[in-house]
């Protein structure tokens, strides 16, 4: 039997500046800015008795406010990415693992279980995390 599943997507960018350590980065070693569209879609099986699985305005002041502490930022100077490169795979991880803290709060509500944040570096290349499978809350 086929498995049922809701997804909300809600987007905003960031533009950030960040230097990443490697050879294997070229000029992207020297300090850069980026501007990435990011996207945050919320999966789970079932809706509330309003007919949702998240209010979208919810969930994307909560993006927002996540992206908030990253954009206009330099990333190099960021706790975040201490002993690591500011990649976009570690950017969308840290989005990613920031909102899964809020669904577990509840904060997005109860029927949330799973979450892909999409970063999209232009229209032809983008990096994509995946974060949950979690219980109902």
């Amino acid at each position: 039997m086929p498995t049922s599943c809701y997804t909300v997507t809600v987007r905003d960018r960031i533009m950030v500046a960040h230097s990443l350590r490697g050879e294997e980065f070229g000029p992207a070693q020297r300090l850069h800015g980026a501007t990435y569209v990011v996207e945050a879609a919320f999966r789970g099986p079932e809706i509330d008795a309003s007919g949702v699985l998240v209010d979208i305005g919810r969930a994307a002041a909560e993006l927002r406010d996540v992206l908030a502490g990253l954009d206009y930022r330099n990333l190099d100077e960021s706790p975040a990415f201490a002993g690591r490169n500011s990649t976009t795979e570690a950017v969308a991880q840290v989005v990613g693992d920031a909102l899964g803290e809020r669904i577990l709060a509840g904060v997005l509500g109860p029927h949330v279980s799973a979450l892909t944040v999409t970063l999209r570096e232009s229209d032809i290349a983008w990096v994509s995390y995946e974060t949950g499978p979690w219980d109902s809350r």
